[in-house]
């Protein structure tokens, strides 16, 4: 609480006297540029780190004290300021996400597909706790995908999400009443039951998304008939039942995939890995996931809830929503 008290008189008084006194940042910004940073090795062409974490959006998340950045509009950031540097011959994706809404998954998908066809860069992806069906969709255009010992992944599926409030409803004598043009305009209303015909469209929706992922899977993985009526079922995977299924190419740890990058894109041994950070880390580390929000100041409050708390809205995803409370 004294905290707090101590926080909310600092930002009264840097409003009050914003005209007159230099600037003071109390927060890093998202609006500082990307810069580069070595993290090990001296000699040139460079491999770029790229954490993704978390549950993949293309919504900024809006906070307290400043909004942030969604993961694709970081992540298409770094991959855009690395195309443009002739230097980076391999990028290591490290990836920690139970996946996301659908079309963010895609447009990662898409993005990481083209950088690789734009640059001939080597794309290594390094899945760390969990990679689990969005998470594993953005892997698949990699020339390398290689898993901790410990990776959960899988779940290669698509899930509706839609909230009912209509027990709740009826509970407190709440009603909606709704006037549409069509038919089928409020289909998923929350405030409704769904009609057995309105299941069945959202039914087959679902089922023609799942199988746009089954088969981008099959075709990046070339998978036998078998194993893709096996995954079909979205179940998740650990790394040793992932590795026998086709779903990885190996089994070890980060310092593997740096190994693996360098061996694929033909750099030498003590080739930079270097990483886009907005602020300087002290020994900072391959282990270090901090690029996307600058961090590296202390701030003096966090008003931020907790992932597992914050609202899914209606939609399609490509999520093992499980994995969800550990966001």
């Amino acid at each position: 609480m004294r905290r707090l008290a101590i926080a909310a008189f600092l930002i009264l008084v840097f409003s009050i006297t914003g005209c007159t006194a230099p600037k003071i940042r109390l927060f890093p910004s998202q609006a500082d540029p990307l810069r580069e940073f070595t993290l090990e090795g001296e000699s040139e062409p460079k491999i770029l780190i790229v954490p993704i974490r978390g549950v993949i959006s293309n919504a900024p998340k809006e906070g307290f004290i400043r909004t942030r950045p969604s993961i694709v509009q970081e992540v298409v950031s770094q991959l855009r300021r690395a195309e443009e540097d002739e230097k980076i011959k391999a990028v290591i994706l490290t990836i920690d996400s139970p996946g996301g809404s659908v079309t963010a998954s895609d447009i990662l998908y898409s993005e990481i597909a083209a950088f690789k066809n734009r640059t001939g860069a080597t794309v290594v992806v390094a899945m760390m706790g969990v990679a689990a069906s969005g998470g594993y969709y953005i892997a698949l255009p990699a020339d390398y995908i290689l898993a901790h010992p410990t990776t959960l992944t899988g779940s290669i599926g698509v899930i509706f999400a839609r909230p009912k409030v209509t027990g709740l409803m009826e509970k407190i004598g709440v009603a909606v009443e709704v006037n549409k043009s069509g038919a089928d305009k409020d289909m998923g209303s929350p405030f409704r039951q769904t009609s057995a015909a309105e299941e069945k469209i959202f039914q087959d929706l679902t089922d023609r998304l799942g199988v746009r992922f089954v088969d981008l899977v099959a075709r990046h993985r070339k998978l036998e008939p078998e194993v893709v009526a096996q995954i079909s079922t979205a179940r998740v995977y650990l790394a040793n039942e992932a590795l026998e299924l086709g779903l990885v190419d190996e089994i070890g740890y980060l310092e593997n995939a740096v190994r693996q990058a360098k061996k694929l894109a033909g750099l030498a041994e003590d080739a930079k890995v270097v990483v886009y950070r907005r602020t300087e880390y002290p020994d900072d580390n391959i282990y270090n996931t901090s690029t996307r929000y600058g961090g590296g100041k202390v701030s003096l409050i966090s008003m931020e809830l907790p992932g597992s708390l914050n609202h899914i809205q209606t939609g399609f995803y490509y999520l093992w929503p499980a994995a969800m409370m550990a966001e």
